[in-house]
């Protein structure tokens, strides 16, 4: 029997005392099943001997346990009901100890980083195995664009470990920023050991990544630290977030010399920054005001996330020519639309939402702007494009009728260029060269 339980711990990597209350747990419930068994019974075990007692209560009125006496039946008595209920209860038993062992094992685990085999994948998550216990991948959690492959290795970060009636729900994530910083910590010794430090960090999951990073000693280089020789550790990191980009910059304490820093690779010509320290003018030259703005303003975003402070950027001619920084920018005869565009985490296009509640694709935006481009502007445009309609007809009219008067036809009436006099004709101080409607050939002037 003492062997039996000692190879049972083993095999469910359970300790043989959690064993032993699993094992009288389930003998007190075997002993219920007898016909004629007392109310509440105490099932005791001598881990030596492996001698078990039943010691057997009845219940009065009140509810007291009374009437103490040693009801230890014989093997033979207990009967095959008994026997299966002994052996479900012990299954389940061991089941729920299982489950409670690997809660506590991960229970304190959130922000760790774990390394699991991808079991299955569909569109609501994905499954990884972590070996005696599997994670729980959602959707919203996966970087874009990444299609995880059964079989494959790949490292999360835990974010919510959960009790349920099933056992313990891990929770991890490819997106969090904390899966940066863990895995900068696997590769760079100097983070591990608490001489630099990851300041700040700010990411868009499958685009770009932003870290400010600090050393602890001043003859140690934090960003060197961080790219490694020829680049080698930064590459790691790359390479396990299936080439996301990071940018590595130095955190300052000055804020302003913080955000030059942030908005790297520009190159910063000056940063104000307000009174209340919740913005940052910041000047660049010409050439860098698109590098420092980044592809539909992925830069400058970062930037703002990784130093707190909203980020207006303006070019030296823009500072020149007086255009204000932030939001007076805007136009105020301008009517804006209301809403904001969010990045589909499915297909990776950019949405608009607006404040209506409805949704539209970068590519109806598009559309629909190209489709106004073309359109008259307004109800003047429109009348002003009427109007050159008919003074183009009108012309048309005019050119037919004096072509018409120059044939003798009587539309335009009944002379001809025959029947005019010189002494009927209205003398004109003008020769045909100085006249308005001619040209230098004497014919019509297109433009009369």
């Amino acid at each position: 029997m003492s062997e039996a339980i000692r190879m049972l711990a083993q095999e469910k990597g359970m300790s043989e005392d959690d064993l032993l209350h699993v094992l009288v747990d389930a003998l007190a419930s075997a002993y219920k099943r007898r016909t004629g068994a007392a109310d509440e019974v105490v099932v005791e075990v001598n881990p030596q001997t492996m001698e078990f007692t039943f010691i057997a209560y009845d219940l009065d009125e009140d509810g007291n346990w009374v009437n103490e006496r040693d009801d230890t039946p014989k093997k033979e008595e207990l009967g095959r009901i008994a026997a299966q209920t002994f052996r479900q209860v012990m299954s389940q038993r061991i089941r729920e100890v299982e489950r409670d062992r690997k809660f506590e094992e991960y229970a304190n685990r959130e922000g760790d980083l774990v390394t699991g085999i991808i079991q299955q994948t569909d569109t609501r998550y994905t499954l990884l195995d972590l070996g005696r216990v599997e994670a729980l991948l959602p959707q919203a959690e996966q970087v874009p664009f990444e299609r995880p492959q059964p079989g494959d290795r790949s490292k999360a970060y835990i974010v919510e470990v959960r009790k349920t009636a099933k056992g313990p729900q891990i929770v991890v994530s490819r997106t969090h920023p904390g899966l940066i910083k863990r895995l900068f910590e696997l590769e760079v010794p100097e983070i591990a050991d608490g001489i630099v430090e990851i300041k700040a960090c700010a990411r868009e999951p499958g685009h770009r990544t932003k870290i400010a990073v600090w050393s602890n000693d001043h003859n140690v280089d934090p960003v060197g630290a961080c790219v490694g020789a020829r680049g080698a550790r930064v590459r790691m990191v790359v390479t396990e977030l299936r080439g996301e980009k990071i940018d590595i910059v130095p955190f300052s304490e000055d804020l302003p010399d913080f955000v030059s820093k942030a908005l790297s690779p520009a190159k910063v010509t000056q940063v104000n920054i307000s009174d209340d320290g919740t913005a940052a003018d910041v000047i660049v030259p010409d050439h860098q005001l698109s590098l420092a703005i980044g592809r539909e303003g992925q830069n400058a975003r970062l930037a703002a996330r990784l130093t707190g402070v909203r980020v207006d950027i303006r070019s030296e001619t823009q500072v020149a020519e007086g255009v204000p920084a932030g939001g007076d920018r805007l136009d105020p005869y301008v009517e804006y639309a209301e809403g904001q565009w969010i990045t589909n985490a499915e297909t990776g296009e950019n949405e608009w939402h607006a404040a209506d509640g409805s949704i539209m694709s970068q590519a109806e935006w598009s559309a629909m702007s190209e489709a106004l481009a073309e359109a008259p502007a307004d109800e003047a445009a429109a009348a002003e494009m009427a109007g050159d309609a008919v003074a183009t007809d009108t012309e048309a009219i005019t050119e037919t009728a004096v072509e018409s008067a120059l044939e003798g036809d009587p539309i335009s009436g009944d002379a001809t260029p025959d029947d005019v006099t010189p002494d009927d004709a209205t003398p004109d101080p003008m020769t045909d060269e100085d006249a308005p409607g001619a040209s230098a050939e004497g014919g019509v002037d297109d433009e009369r």
